[in-house]
């Protein structure tokens, strides 16, 4: 496929690239997708379009304390304010911990982890957005918002070679505008400022080929998920994916709970498993953003923050590799 885009010169906005958008549309329920560089980008258009819609500057938008930076850049980017909203013990923005008297004219759901978001959220606000990189994939891809940022980055469920990211939306004006932008205002005969922001030719084409892989792909992770899990419920481990919330998760991170956590991500590299944290601290303790409103430091998302680890989960690991790291840890704590 990659000879044949290269052959044909059509490196831009091709068959490819409409297939692709086309399919991303379907597989979220939606009636539009607007293909960009990356699911930040994704983000800060959807952003971007909600800000011109509102009388108020600057418009203020929720988000949640445990998410990558990307989330806060792509709004503040845009022209938002943002307000830092602390989270449950599974990392997801808690909505009984919104206060009654704030003002705010949009909520950005994060699905940490890959968790579906919380339905709560349909009843604060008139703006719902997801931010939906880690998640889009759980709850049978069921957006629970109008608009939504998806993000084909490397370290996602489903990758590009490269950056990738889509807006997905029912709303045929958000979908104008975002197709407009990611192409300079070429579409609308530049009545609107854009920049350049297109996937290639030939990286939809290659995520076309992945297309027929991504059910296994999902199964394999939702097996070791599943047997993780298990092995973890009598243990003093506590696993983020649990019974209730197995069957709505897309299983991008495993992620754990444990004591002393940074000795026992030591011990497990010492044995040749490699863990990550997400995220060591929330956004309200990074220098960037503390002049924004948010959690103080007895907060759940600071506590947790210091407590989870994630361990290495992708479909290509083995029998022997799922039942190694599992073992290692167990003898360890």
């Amino acid at each position: 496929m990659t000879d044949e885009v290269l052959r044909s010169g059509q490196l831009m906005d091709g068959n490819y690239t409409a297939e692709f958008a086309h399919w991303i549309s379907r597989k979220n329920g939606v009636k539009y997708a607007t293909l960009c560089h990356s699911g930040t980008h994704a983000l800060e258009i959807i952003a971007e379009y909600f800000r011109s819609k509102i009388g108020i500057t600057p418009p203020t938008v929720v988000i949640p304390a445990l998410t990558y930076p990307a989330t806060a850049n792509a709004w503040i980017r845009a022209g938002w304010n943002i307000y830092i909203l602390d989270t449950d013990n599974y990392g997801q923005m808690d909505y009984r911990k919104l206060p009654r008297d704030l003002s705010y004219q949009a909520v950005c759901l994060v699905g940490l982890y890959g968790q579906s978001v919380h339905q709560h959220w349909r009843n604060h606000g008139d703006i719902i957005v997801e931010d939906a990189a880690q998640h889009w994939l759980a709850d049978k891809c069921h957006r629970h918002s109008e608009s939504a940022a998806i993000s084909f980055d490397p370290t996602k469920n489903f990758a590009n070679y490269g950056n990738g990211g889509a807006v997905v939306t029912n709303r045929y004006e958000l979908q104008e505008f975002a197709r407009d932008y990611v192409n300079n205002g070429k579409y609308l005969k530049h009545s609107e400022i854009g920049t350049n922001s297109r996937m290639s030719e030939v990286d939809c084409a290659q995520m076309m080929i992945k297309t027929r892989h991504l059910a296994a792909w999902q199964s394999r992770r939702s097996t070791i998920a599943a047997y993780w899990m298990n092995r973890l419920e009598k243990s003093p481990i506590r696993s983020l994916i649990d019974k209730s919330n197995f069957d709505k998760h897309c299983y991008h991170k495993f992620v754990i709970e444990v004591d002393q956590r940074d000795i026992v991500q030591r011990n497990l590299s010492l044995r040749k498993i490699e863990t990550k944290i997400h995220y060591a601290e929330p956004l309200q303790e990074l220098p960037v953003f503390q002049q924004y409103q948010g959690p103080d430091m007895l907060s759940a998302s600071y506590a947790l923050s210091r407590r989870c680890l994630s361990l290495p989960i992708y479909p290509e690991l083995t029998d022997l590799e799922v039942e190694y790291i599992i073992d290692q840890l167990l003898e360890i704590v």
